[in-house]
């Protein structure tokens, strides 16, 4: 019988590390980024995309999973190359909609 050892079986992306957050807890405060993924979205599949960002962050050094289904936030993110991953940014709500920013006076 086989063993899984014998398979050479490399997962490329880690499991996301921390608690879930509510965006509400980390808008208008610094953040890092480290990874992200998208998968179809369960909750919301006919709204935006159909798709559910999943963010692994750090907040205060903590890390921390943050899901979005903001529009915005999925086209930006995509266009980050990955060697550029992690960056600092602060969310911010405009018009109500998320989008990634580095505004300087953050709210606590």
């Amino acid at each position: 019988m086989n063993q899984f050892s014998q398979f050479n079986i490399e997962i490329k992306r880690k499991g996301f590390e921390g608690d879930k957050i509510k965006m509400a807890k980390v808008l208008n405060r610094e953040i890092v980024v480290h990874d992200f993924k998208l998968e179809d979205s369960k909750v919301f599949p006919d709204r935006g995309t159909g798709k559910c960002l999943h963010m692994q962050i750090s907040l205060n050094d903590v890390k921390h999973i943050v899901f979005s289904g903001a529009v915005a936030l999925i086209e930006a993110i995509q266009q980050i190359p990955e060697e550029d991953f992690p960056f600092s940014t602060v969310i911010i709500e405009e018009n109500d909609r998320f989008k990634f920013t580095q505004k300087k006076n953050y709210i606590y």
